[in-house]
């Protein structure tokens, strides 16, 4: 394989350097969208955090206010319920929305992956077809 790398080096030198810097470009591309998708996916777990923390602050602080509070005095005992209800609505839907960009990490630099195994099975076809036709003896 490097026997047809450097055969290609020398050459086709600007078709080499052309082909380095269409790496460059995809590695640029696909660089970018994996920096997104963590990007995205610290958002949701910074929500995720703060929305467990005041959910849980506002659920103790229903709970002491029910056990302070005699049954005859409770007006709206239902609000005890509702008020940390959303921001654990909100940790859940975070929490999900986490796991699904979490099984979505083996898709990064996918493209780079696939281009570097096309390109090293066509080195090693060149380097085949080199010793072939040397009749076996490079």
């Amino acid at each position: 394989m490097l026997h047809a790398l450097l055969h290609l080096f020398s050459t086709q030198p600007q078709a080499l350097a052309e082909h380095a810097q269409a790496y460059a470009d995809l590695f640029g591309d696909e660089f970018g969208q994996a920096k997104q998708a963590l990007r995205r996916r610290f958002v949701l777990h910074a929500v995720l955090t703060c929305s467990v923390a005041l959910g849980v602050g506002l659920g103790g602080v229903a709970l002491l206010l029910w056990a302070v509070t005699p049954p005859a005095q409770i007006h709206a005992a239902w609000l005890l319920l509702c008020v940390p209800l959303p921001p654990l609505v909100l940790a859940l839907y975070c929490w999900r929305a986490a796991a699904a960009s979490r099984s979505s990490d083996g898709a990064m630099f996918v493209n780079l992956r696939h281009q570097l195994a096309s390109d090293r099975a066509m080195l090693v076809g060149a380097q085949v077809s080199a010793v072939a036709a040397a009749g076996g003896k490079l």
